[in-house]
């Protein structure tokens, strides 16, 4: 009885948790997806494996530079998500924390515009490599932020959907722009500048998308909070979350899978030394890529949604192998199914992975569940880029291509054989 009676406010707060989430379900379901509608296209046109290498590589012609780009916009995402994480995990409301990173990370894509109208030469490379590591540190703030903020106002069970209409609207959006920068912005210097206009116009689209989050979402309180420690101790606690073994296994699987994707912004350098590297082959490459993780991501979430996500981080896994096998065997045109692969298994790896982390575990863990995987992906992805960037410069491309091979037969192991369908087991 004395039991029932202790679990009794815990289950009211609970209960009022989800009545709530249920009355502002529509507005917030509908401002989430015109967020990440419009978030996603802009972002998709920095963030997909063409433009943002083919930037660097036209300022110097260097594929260890473009290693060193990617280094520091992932070593960025590494060192924040654990700051993000434990001021997060601390606030009854985090919609104005969210606001406020994201704006930030916006600002940075309208710099990487107006650096490239204003400045050239060797001042125009630092202050882009400077960019890319606090367009990094902004992006695992957000991440963080923006994921648990699903976390508290859509339902499990809705999540997946909710990623795939998003996926499937601003990636289809993204994989168009994305050939028309190539095609039009890039090859004819639109403005004088292709580049700098494709990154303009991705500020403009992602900021749209957070004006719609800001006024549109209505945040409940958070039904459990973690009081706040100082940071030093939260990394001390990091143990805890390790003692659930699903989870652990899941971090081990999440950075093998991080390994092949080091490889990503290189398949598009690869190619470009077969077909010769332009405006159009970027343009065609892109939307190759962009479209089939759009398509994908409607089954990818309905998947998920019916069945969990390890079978979609499964499914991701093993189209990105697909990907990989295509690259290597097929030459010509024909390169650009591997690109259609590589998007079907990106689709669904980056769904899967941010959904899985949610459900591992107790609810006021989110945060630091989040910065974790998190760190761990940006850890493997900060040093890999530089890694590649100079095998490729001395050995060529076979040595990323074996590694990225084993990495994703490791990751592919390790979830079929250590990791449960979280959904499915005691909470």
């Amino acid at each position: 009885m004395e039991e029932s009676l202790e679990a009794r406010p815990d289950d009211e707060v609970w209960a009022r948790h989800h009545s709530f989430v249920e009355r502002k379900l529509r507005r917030n379901y509908a401002a989430t997806l015109v967020h990440g509608v419009f978030g996603m296209t802009g972002f998709r046109l920095i963030y997909a494996p063409t433009i943002i290498p083919a930037y660097l590589y036209m300022l110097t012609g260097s594929a260890a530079t473009v290693g060193v780009g990617m280094a520091l916009l992932q070593l960025g995402g590494t060192l924040s998500p654990i700051l993000s994480g434990a001021r997060v995990e601390s606030r009854s409301r985090i919609l104005p924390y969210s606001i406020a990173v994201g704006s930030l990370m916006r600002l940075m894509v309208l710099a990487l515009a107006l650096t490239a109208w204003f400045l050239d030469g060797p001042p125009l490379l630092l202050a882009t490599l400077a960019i890319f590591l606090f367009l990094g540190f902004f992006q695992g703030a957000q991440r963080v932020a923006f994921q648990m903020l699903m976390a508290k106002v859509i339902p499990i069970a809705q999540r997946g959907r909710l990623q795939g209409v998003r996926n499937l609207l601003g990636g289809g959006i993204a994989a168009v722009l994305a050939w028309a920068a190539g095609t039009y912005f890039i090859e004819e210097k639109w403005l004088g500048n292709g580049f700098a206009t494709t990154f303009l116009f991705a500020f403009l689209l992602t900021s749209v998308g957070l004006f719609v989050l800001q006024f549109g979402i209505r945040e409940p309180d958070a039904p459990r909070l973690r009081q706040p420690v100082p940071i030093r101790e939260r990394w001390g606690q990091f143990g805890e979350l390790l003692q659930h073994r699903g989870y652990r296994a899941f971090l081990f699987a999440h950075g093998f899978s991080s390994i092949a994707r080091v490889g990503l912004p290189f398949w598009t350098l690869y190619v470009g030394e077969q077909l010769g590297l332009s405006g159009a082959l970027i343009g065609s490459l892109s939307l190759a890529y962009l479209a089939s993780e759009t398509i994908s991501n409607v089954a990818w979430g309905s998947l998920g949604d019916r069945v969990g996500f390890r079978l979609v981080y499964l499914g991701g896994l093993a189209c990105s192998l697909a990907g990989m096998t295509l690259l290597v065997t097929v030459d010509g045109w024909w390169l650009h199914l591997a690109f259609v692969a590589l998007g079907f298994g990106m689709s669904g790896w980056m769904m899967a992975a941010m959904t899985l982390v949610l459900e591992f575990g107790a609810h006021e863990d989110i945060p630091m569940r989040i910065a974790l995987t998190t760190t761990v992906e940006g850890a493997v992805s900060s040093a890999g880029p530089v890694i590649a960037g100079l095998a490729i410069a001395a050995l060529g491309f076979a040595p990323l291509i074996v590694a990225s091979f084993v990495s994703l037969a490791l990751a592919l192991a390790v979830i079929v054989w250590r990791v449960a369908e979280p959904r499915h087991q005691p909470s």
